[in-house]
C-alpha cells in the first residue's frame, strides 16, 4: 500500500533518525528487538513501522543485514587480523601490524577475546560525524589465544575458589573448582590454567598448575611477575646438562684461526654488581702515532651452535630479563657468567671490531673478525669515573688511557648529535635491598662520562658492522642482515606533542628533516625546569619503538642509516644472529633467505617487549613496597599526569608515581581542562597542571595492584594548597573530559 506525501515525509524522517542512530553506533550491530528498546517502542503498530524502516534501509544498501538477522551500518567495512590490547574494562584496541591506526572494540564486542589473543575483526572506517578517525569494529573470530595461564592470588572457600588475576588487563575473576586448587592455601600466589573460557554471565574456569608461594614474599612476587609475562625462570635439565658438558679449554687450533690480541692492553667497564661481561675495550698506540681501539665482544656463537638445545632455548627466551633483584639470563650460568664472560686475567674467545683513529678522532681503518683476548683489568663504572675526574698526580697507569678514550667518546658523541641523533636521557632508579629483598633505599641512576664512554664505542661497533655488511654488495637486493631499526615519529603523534609543548611556550617543529634538531633544542631548554620530566616523557612516547628487522630502514633516534645489535650476545639473541651472519659473509658466503630471519626478528622484538614489561612491573612493585614503609613521611613531588579522576604525582629522586584522587581534593570541586592539561577549582580558581611542584604523603598502597594513593599536603615551599595556586593563565578553560593525558616512557 502506497503512502500519501505526508506519511512518506514522516517515514523518511524516521529513516534518517534510525540511520543516524546506526551511524553513531557503527561499531556494533542491532537486532530488531534491540532497536525497539533503544527507541522505547512498545506498541505493535509502531514496531511494525520500525521493521519496515530497517528493511527499507537494508534494501537501499544503507544498512547491512547480517546472517544472524541483525542490522549494522556499513561504513566501508573490512576484515583484519590483529592482537587484542585490553586497555580497560570498557574497551580494547586490536593492534594490526602494518596499520597506522589500532581498531577500537567495545568490551561487549570482544566476543570473549582476551588480552593478547590474535583475532579477526570486522572493522569499519570512522564516520564523518565522529571526532576521531580511529576505525571501530567487532571481533568475529578468535584465531589464537595469547596464553591459557593466568597468575594471581587465589581465594579459597570450603566449596570453591576464585583467582584474582595480577594482570591489570584481565578484568574478571576465574572460577576454580575446589578439587583443582592443588593444595594452594587461601591468598597464595598461583598459576591457573584456563580450561574453559567464560561467556556473558558466566566466569572462566581453570585449575591450579603451580603454587608460587605466599603473596607478599619477595621470591613469590618476582616469580609471579615472570610467570605473568610468560617468562621462564629455570632452564630445562637437558639444556643445563649441555651447557655443563662444554669444554672450557681453548684449543691451540682454535687460536690459530683467530687474530691473537692477548698482548694488547684490554679491560672491561661494567656495573659494580655485573657478572656477565660481554664487551671489552683494547687500546694500543701504533708506530705511526695513531691509536687502535678494539671493541671485543664475547663469541657466544662459537659455543651456541644453530639448532642445538642451547640455541633453541636462547631463541625461545631471546633476551635476558633484568628484574630489580635478579637477572634471568638468556643462557645458562655456565655460559653467561663463566665460559663467555670476559673475566679479567683469563683468555677468552671474542668477535671484534677494531678501529684505527688518527689524532683528530677520524677512523682511517676498520677490521672485523674473530679474535682471542686477555682482559687485564675489570673496572666498575664508578672506578672508571674516578680516573676520568682525577686531577692530581697520576698514580694509576690506566688513567691516561681512560681519559684518552673519554675524549674520543666525546668527539664521537658530538659528531652523532651533529648528524641528527636525538638526545634523550630517561630517568632510572636502583634499589638497595635487605637480605629479604625489601627495599631500604631508592637512588636515581646517574649516567656519567664512564657510562657514555662505553655507550659510544658500542654504538660505533654496532653501526659499522651493519654498514660493512650492507656495503659488501653494491646492488639491490643487498645482503640479508639483522638490523635494529627505528622509524621516524608518526606525524599525528608529532603534531599532538607539538601542540602540547606549545602550551608551555616551546616550539617543536613537525617538519620531518628538522625533528631531531627541534627535539634536542627542546631537551636543552627544559633542563632543570618543572616541566622537564613531563615533556621528556611525552617526547619519548612520541617516538616510534625500536625493533629488529631485515629491512634496512635506518635508526631515526640515532640518525644512523644502518644499525645492528652486535655487542651483547650473552643477553640478546639478535646479537647472536648478527655474529653468525657477519662471519658467514667474512667467509665469502652468499646471502641467505630473508623470510626465516624476519620471523626470528619479529619473535625477538616481541620477547624484548615482554621482558621490558616484566622489568617495569618489578620496579613498580618495589616502588610500592618502598612507599608502604614510609607512609607518614611528606615527599616533594612533580605532577606528571592529569585526568578526570585525579593527579599523578612522581616523588622526587625515587621516581615512585602515585595518584591524588580528585575526590580527595576537598577544598573545592575541580574540573578537568583537557585542552590545557590542568584541573581548575570551580570556586577558588586554583590550578594544578603538569610540572607543578607539590608536597604529598602516602595515603594507601596496594601491593597486589602495584598502586600508590597519595594525599596532597601542599605546594612545595608553601602551606596547604598554597594561595598562589589560584593564579590565572592566558589559556582558556575547557570542559570536563574523560581524556587521560599519556604518561610513561619508551626505551630505544
Amino acid at each position: 500500500m502506497g503512502r500519501n506525501p505526508k506519511e512518506e515525509k514522516f517515514f523518511q524522517g524516521l529513516q534518517q533518525e534510525v540511520l543516524d542512530f546506526f551511524e553513531l553506533n557503527d561499531y556494533r550491530s542491532y537486532s530488531l528487538n534491540q532497536i525497539h528498546k533503544a527507541f522505547a517502542i512498545r506498541d505493535r503498530k509502531t514496531k511494525e513501522i520500525y521493521g519496515d524502516v530497517l528493511n527499507r534501509l537494508a534494501s537501499d544498501g544503507r544498512l547491512i543485514r547480517q546472517e544472524d538477522g541483525n542490522f549494522r551500518f556499513d561504513n566501508e567495512s573490512f576484515v583484519v587480523e590483529g592482537r587484542v590490547d585490553h586497555v580497560n574494562s570498557r574497551f580494547a584496541f586490536v593492534v594490526v601490524e602494518g596499520e597506522g591506526k589500532d581498531i577500537w572494540v567495545a568490551t561487549a564486542d570482544l566476543n570473549n577475546a582476551k588480552d593478547g589473543d590474535r583475532v579477526r575483526v570486522q572493522a569499519r572506517k570512522p564516520s564523518e560525524k565522529k571526532k576521531n578517525d580511529r576505525p571501530e569494529g567487532e571481533v568475529i573470530e578468535i584465531l589464537e589465544r595469547g596464553s591459557t595461564d593466568v597468575v594471581g592470588v587465589i581465594q579459597v572457600t570450603p566449596h570453591y575458589a576464585f583467582l584474582i588475576p595480577d594482570s591489570k588487563k584481565i578484568y574478571e575473576d576465574i572460577y576454580v573448582p575446589r578439587t583443582e586448587v592443588m593444595g594452594a592455601n587461601h591468598l597464595d600466589k598461583v598459576i591457573v590454567e584456563v580450561t574453559r573460557w567464560g561467556s556473558p554471565g558466566k566466569k572462566a574456569e581453570g585449575r591450579v598448575i603451580k603454587v608460587l608461594g605466599k603473596a607478599g614474599e619477595n621470591e613469590t612476587e618476582m616469580h609471579s611477575i615472570l610467570a605473568e609475562f610468560g617468562l621462564p625462570y629455570e632452564f630445562p635439565a637437558d639444556v643445563e646438562y649441555m651447557a655443563e658438558s662444554i669444554n672450557t679449554s681453548i684449543p691451540k687450533e682454535e687460536i690459530k684461526k683467530r687474530r691473537d690480541m692477548r698482548k694488547v692492553l684490554s679491560f672491561t667497564i661494567d656495573p659494580i654488581d655485573a657478572k656477565d661481561f660481554d664487551d671489552a675495550l683494547s687500546y694500543e698506540v701504533l708506530k705511526n702515532g695513531n691509536v687502535e681501539i678494539g671493541v671485543h665482544i664475547a663469541d657466544v656463537s662459537h659455543y651456541v651452535k644453530p639448532g642445538s638445545l642451547l640455541d633453541q632455548e636462547a631463541y625461545k627466551r631471546a633476551t635476558s630479563v633484568y628484574l630489580v633483584d635478579r637477572v634471568v639470563p638468556m643462557l645458562p650460568e655456565k655460559l653467561s657468567n663463566g665460559l663467555c664472560s670476559l673475566r679479567p686475567n683469563e683468555d677468552k674467545l671474542t668477535f671484534s671490531a677494531v678501529f684505527e683513529f688518527d689524532t683528530n678522532g677520524v677512523i682511517l681503518k676498520e677490521w672485523f673478525g674473530r679474535t682471542v683476548i686477555h682482559s687485564d683489568r675489570r673496572f666498575a663504572y664508578e672506578q672508571a669515573q674516578e680516573l676520568i675526574e682525577h686531577t692530581g698526580e697520576v698514580t694509576d697507569s690506566y688513567e691516561p688511557i681512560i681519559k684518552a678514550l673519554n675524549q674520543l667518546a666525546h668527539k664521537l658523541r658530538d659528531a652523532r648529535f651533529a648528524h641528527g641523533s636525538v638526545n634523550f636521557e630517561t630517568a632510572e632508579v636502583r634499589f638497595e635491598l635487605d637480605a629479604d629483598g625489601k627495599p631500604i633505599a631508592v637512588h636515581p641512576r646517574v649516567r656519567k662520562d664512564a657510562h657514555k664512554l662505553i655507550e659510544e664505542f658500542m654504538l660505533l661497533a654496532n653501526k659499522r658492522v651493519a654498514t660493512y655488511v650492507h656495503d659488501l654488495k653494491k646492488t639491490d637486493p643487498r645482503n640479508t642482515m639483522v638490523y635494529r631499526v627505528h622509524e621516524a615519529p608518526d606525524p599525528e603523534k608529532l603534531r599532538v606533542f607539538s601542540t602540547f609543548a606549545k602550551k608551555f611556550g616551546y616550539q617543536v617543529t613537525t617538519e620531518p628533516k628538522q625533528v631531531s634538531k627541534s627535539f634536542n633544542a627542546l631537551m636543552e631548554s627544559i633542563e632543570g625546569k618543572g616541566e622537564e620530566h613531563v615533556l621528556q616523557s611525552l617526547a619519548v612516547r612520541t617516538m616510534s619503538k625500536a625493533r629488529y628487522s631485515t629491512d634496512a630502514i635506518g635508526h631515526f633516534g640515532l640518525a644512523f642509516p644502518f644499525y645492528s645489535h652486535f655487542t651483547s650476545p650473552i643477553r640478546r639473541y639478535p646479537d647472536v644472529m648478527t655474529h653468525r651472519l657477519l662471519q658467514h659473509y667474512l667467509d665469502g658466503g652468499a646471502s641467505p633467505e630473508r623470510a626465516p630471519l624476519e620471523i626470528q626478528c619479529k619473535h625477538s622484538s616481541d620477547r624484548e617487549k615482554l621482558a621490558a614489561d616484566a622489568e617495569r612491573a618489578s620496579i613498580k612493585y618495589k616502588q610500592v613496597e618502598y612507599m608502604s614503609l614510609h607512609e607518614p613521611q611528606i615527599f616533594d613531588g612533580i605532577i606528571t599526569g592529569v585526568t578526570e579522576f585525579g593527579l599523578f604525582v612522581e616523588i622526587g629522586d625515587t621516581s615512585c608515581e602515585g595518584l591524588v584522587r580528585m575526590v580527595d581534593l576537598n577544598d573545592d570541586f575541580y574540573d578537568l581542562d583537557k585542552d590545557n592539561y590542568r584541573i581548575v577549582g570551580k570556586s577558588n580558581g586554583r590550578v594544578f597542571t603538569f610540572g607543578d611542584a607539590v608536597k604529598v604523603k602516602v595515603r594507601d598502597t596496594n601491593l597486589a595492584k602495584r598502586t600508590i594513593d597519595l594525599e596532597m599536603v601542599g605546594m612545595r615551599g608553601a602551606g596547604a594548597y598554597a594561595n598562589n595556586r589560584s593564579r590565572k593563565r592566558d589559556m582558556p578553560r575547557g570542559a570536563r573530559s574523560s581524556k587521560v593525558i599519556p604518561r610513561g616512557k619508551r626505551r630505544r
